[in-house]
């Protein structure tokens, strides 16, 4: 009876998504993906790279750093530590290239020698930045005035040309503490230069799928919009109800202290939704760079005091007899410094909830996470893909990808390192789909 009992619940895990009425010609985007496969597999059998393995630390305390930016210099190859702290990265051999550069916020960049690295188990500990006490006196009067200093500056210190990305991007779901769906993929992306009013596009390159529909029990949860939605999280692109222009009658901002990013000052900016807003915002941290005035980091969480309201901003449709009611939803964004300009690098969005059964005693937890890094950037031959080439809004990307299958499916893609319980759940995932 359960079985045939299974509801859907499509979960937005961006606040900022406005939902479209376009439909999708799934017989013809899945005919074009099978032809692209087929090229990308030709690709993948002659390039020729290598592979590092690591984990990034605090040098002092040992601690993971976890979404610290592992990229080679020279060129825009780059991979992001997972929440274990661990990472892979791939070079392609032949590259003119030497070094590579560890980044997080709060510490000291290092620079390692590619020559020093081997192929597993590098340990790359990162010494934490201390802000000098001569350098305090720098701090703004008015936090009001910088950030509207930051949207007055997007058209200098943020690309106005357009660029072709290649990005990995990975979304899960978990039951409880069990992961019940994993899906990966790598990802096409056409980023619109920053003061251009058009919208970024994505094209899934080569995609993969992991599930356990039983074990969703009654509910079966389904990330719509994917990868396009993890882009939105790119708010110097899209301010809307974070950095919109009106965001002074929104938020109250703070200054809370100076930090380092990429050997580079920073101001920590602390802002709060203000009392009198009766819709669900934001609260979070903005990170600063202090000469230029760029946004290069944003940690933010949604204001959930109105559970009801802050559901509707998720929830696209839900089976009667269940109050699904989310209990956190955390945001992080990051951008990359390249040539004086600063890109989208990485998102990463995590919503959980509570779903109550009315004919049930106990609740069931359910997580939601998305997460897209930025591995490769190339500013020539960009061209914006057709309709039906891009992936859309109202798309659900585990209806459109195939299983896990191959161990060594992403070949030379550059791709976020599993943390262990992924790895042992899709281990598990693949058991009970033979």
């Amino acid at each position: 009876m359960r079985t045939n009992f299974i509801s859907k619940i499509t979960i937005l895990l961006s606040a900022f998504i406005l939902l479209t009425s376009m439909s999708a010609s799934a017989g013809e985007w899945k005919k074009k993906k099978k032809k692209e496969k087929n090229k990308v597999q030709h690709v993948i059998d002659t390039l020729k790279y290598n592979v590092y393995k690591g984990k990034i630390q605090d040098q002092d305390s040992k601690d993971p750093l976890i979404f610290a930016t592992v990229a080679v210099k020279g060129v825009n190859v780059a991979t992001v530590s997972n929440n274990e702290g661990e990472f892979i990265l791939k070079i392609a051999k032949g590259l003119p290239v030497s070094k590579i550069e560890v980044s997080h916020v709060g510490y000291k960049n290092l620079e390692v020698d590619i020559k020093s690295l081997k192929p597993k188990k590098n340990v790359l500990q990162l010494q934490m930045a201390v802000v000098p006490l001569d350098q305090i006196n720098i701090y703004p009067l008015d936090p009001n005035d910088l950030v509207r200093r930051i949207l007055k500056k997007v058209g200098e210190n943020y690309s106005t040309t357009p660029n072709m990305m290649e990005g990995f991007y990975r979304e899960t779901v978990r039951k409880n503490r069990t992961y019940v769906a994993i899906s990966e993929a790598v990802v096409n992306i056409h980023k619109s230069g920053y003061k251009q009013s058009r919208s970024d596009q994505v094209q899934i390159y080569k995609g993969r799928k992991s599930q356990d529909v039983k074990k969703m029990d009654t509910l079966l949860f389904k990330l719509q919009g994917g990868p396009t939605t993890a882009l939105l999280l790119d708010v110097i692109k899209n301010p809307y109800n974070l950095l919109s222009e009106d965001f002074s009658q929104s938020y109250n901002f703070t200054l809370k202290s100076i930090t380092k990013i990429n050997e580079k000052l920073h101001y920590v900016i602390e802002f709060n939704q203000k009392e009198d807003v009766d819709i669900p915002l934001y609260y979070g941290l903005l990170y600063v760079e202090t000469q230029n005035l760029a946004l290069t980091s944003a940690k933010f969480s949604l204001n959930l005091e109105n559970p009801d309201e802050a559901s509707k901003l998720f929830i696209r449709r839900k089976p009667s007899g269940v109050k699904v009611t989310p209990t956190s939803a955390d945001y992080i964004v990051n951008y990359h410094e390249t040539g004086g300009k600063w890109y989208f690098n990485y998102a990463r969005g995590e919503i959980n909830f509570k779903c109550n059964w009315k004919k049930k005693l106990f609740n069931t937890n359910y997580s939601a996470m998305t997460e897209i890094a930025i591995t490769d950037r190339d500013d020539s031959d960009v061209v914006r893909f057709t309709r039906n080439e891009k992936f859309r809004l109202n798309q659900v990307m585990v209806d459109e990808i195939g299983n896990f299958a191959d161990k060594n499916f992403w070949g030379a893609h550059n791709t976020i390192e599993p943390d262990q319980s992924i790895e042992a759940a899709i281990r598990k995932l693949k058991r009970k789909a033979r």
